[in-house]
């Protein structure tokens, strides 16, 4: 039987609705009561890692728990890990953990959208199937999944697409990698590449900005003087700014401060197909580094992994091609 990790970390999964409605973080953790389920599936131990809400999540603790996975994988031959957490920013976490980790073992992240006295929570199912994924031999060497609703997502494509819904997880353009059915897992597809980067720690301050109709330059601005190392914008379809910010990211780039270009669309790449001011080829020859397909809070991620590594534009650019 395979022994699986179920690391928690907080959120709502772990959470219950008092008499007033009110949706707060439960001394004792509510799943318990599903872990002593799940015996026929895996051999399971626990570690109450955190207890957070996933607001309450940075980057730096990110860090830290991809160290404390690596290190339970290795001290306690565990086959798999399941780490429960809250869905706010739960794909950050398993995309962050996704760029960081370099073992084989099988990573899932689950959480719930309903809290655990709540009628019809998610939760316990959720923990069941991921477990369930977690101990599957053919999660083996897929990266850090995302597992909630029966879907199997992978952790650069997933996105939290719904502020309630507990159909919430999608992966926009490319949909599941597999599902979960009461007799197994199934996968259907998988990542082409998978990239890992190892780091010890997050040092750099990238900050995210998305651009609306109107955007002017001061905004830019006011960002890159609390002393930025790294910006995100979120451009308009296939990678498109309004004209007045261009000044501004010309200023950055000149700092050797990198801007990583993503789109606000759920779909698609940022491609350089318009010459205008402010369009996408343009943006190319300011120097601005496009993402293949990654959404702004990921490629923010994904910016302050590789500044630990590089500073030089040309090897950034490199790095955001896969």
């Amino acid at each position: 039987m395979k022994k699986i990790l179920v690391l928690h970390t907080g959120g709502t999964i772990a959470m219950q609705e008092d008499e007033h409605g009110a949706v707060t973080p439960n001394l004792v953790n509510p799943l318990y009561s599903t872990i002593e389920s799940l015996s026929s599936i895996a051999s399971v131990v626990v570690d109450d890692y955190l207890n957070i809400p996933s607001p309450h999540m940075t980057p730096s603790l990110m860090v830290d728990l991809a160290k404390r996975l690596k290190e339970r994988v290795q001290n306690d031959s565990l086959d798999g890990i399941v780490v429960t957490h809250g869905t706010d920013t739960l794909e950050e976490t398993a995309y962050l953990l996704d760029l960081v980790l370099n073992i084989e073992n099988p990573v899932v992240v689950t959480g719930a959208m309903r809290s655990s006295n709540e009628l019809g929570s998610d939760g316990p199912h959720n923990l069941i199937s991921a477990v369930k994924t977690a101990a599957s031999d053919e999660a083996y060497g897929k990266g850090v999944l995302v597992v909630l609703n029966d879907e199997i997502h992978t952790a650069k494509n997933v996105t939290k697409t719904h502020s309630s819904n507990i159909a919430t997880f999608q992966s926009p353009q490319y949909g599941p990698i597999g599902i979960v059915t009461k007799r197994g897992v199934n996968f259907h597809h998988t990542l082409s590449h998978r990239e890992c980067h190892p780091v010890d720690s997050l040092t750099k301050k990238v900050s995210l900005l998305k651009t609306y109709a109107g955007m002017e330059a001061d905004i830019v601005d006011a960002v890159a003087d609390a002393g930025i190392n790294g910006l995100v914008i979120e451009a308009f379809g296939q990678g498109n700014v309004p004209p007045a910010i261009m000044p501004a990211l010309d200023r950055l780039i000149k700092k050797q401060i990198p801007v990583v270009l993503v789109s606000r669309c759920y779909s698609g790449v940022v491609q350089d197909t318009y010459g205008y001011d402010g369009g996408g080829r343009t943006l190319k020859d300011l120097g601005v580094i496009f993402t293949n397909g990654l959404n702004g809070q990921k490629a923010r991620l994904k910016l302050m992994v590789a500044l630990e590594l590089t500073t030089d534009n040309e090897q950034l650019q490199q790095i955001f091609l896969t």
